[in-house]
């Protein structure tokens, strides 16, 4: 378990890249199902003077989100959560707003956000999306057996693998190597061949190497 040790030692570290370069697909999604909010909404109801507002306070959430200024970004989604819990907006500015405060190396100030999003959401790809990225929060913080249960019930689809990864680690965290095998294999086997995602497939298989038996 030598080898193993000095990886253990090294994860929690890794969480924050992990974050850092998850961020570019939750932009992604972000954008796909804002833009589908608004195709679905239809230019009436989008018009409207809540949608409106929800829309103006998510824009000057994102200009404050990139200018950096973590205060302000929290602030904004605290009162887009607050006034406008219903809207997607209030889900991207809680997502956006704890990827910040992440990035600034506050999780305290992300957790709540977060915790939000995963709880009382409306789009199920963001309440698993927040659910995901929480749990890597908890784990830092070393709340483990939380991580654990908000990384369950596992998604099917895109986010199954990061589920499953994620898993992996909050096991091996506890010293379960049998558990933590199960999990890493799952998510081995959930990455979708067609996306090429050579670096998690090689870290998983590095993983899994370092456990004995």
């Amino acid at each position: 378990m030598a080898a193993y040790d000095l990886e253990e030692q090294e994860q929690i570290a890794e969480l924050k890249a992990w974050w850092t370069q998850y961020g570019n697909l939750t932009v992604s999604i972000l954008l796909v199902l804002a833009l589908g909010f608004a195709g679905w909404q239809g230019w009436g109801r989008y018009r409207s003077t809540g949608a409106a507002e929800a829309s103006a306070l998510y824009s000057d959430l994102q200009r404050a989100a990139a200018s950096d200024d973590a205060v302000q970004v929290r602030k904004i989604a605290g009162d887009l959560i607050s006034k406008h819990g219903d809207t997607v907006q209030a889900q991207m500015g809680a997502l956006l707003s704890a990827s910040i405060q992440f990035r600034k190396n506050d999780p305290d100030n992300a957790r709540p956000h977060l915790e939000w999003a995963a709880d009382k959401g409306k789009d199920t790809v963001m309440r698993n999306l927040a659910r995901l990225r929480l749990a890597a929060v908890l784990l830092q913080q070393g709340a483990v057996d939380e991580a654990l249960a908000r990384l369950q019930p596992v998604p099917e689809g895109s986010l199954r693998a990061r589920f499953e990864d994620l898993r992996g680690d909050a096991f091996a965290t506890q010293g379960k190597d049998a558990e933590a095998r199960t999990a890493w294999k799952a998510a081995f086997e959930a990455i979708d061949s067609a996306s090429n995602d050579f670096g998690m497939r090689n870290a998983i298989r590095i993983k899994l190497e370092s456990l004995k038996g």
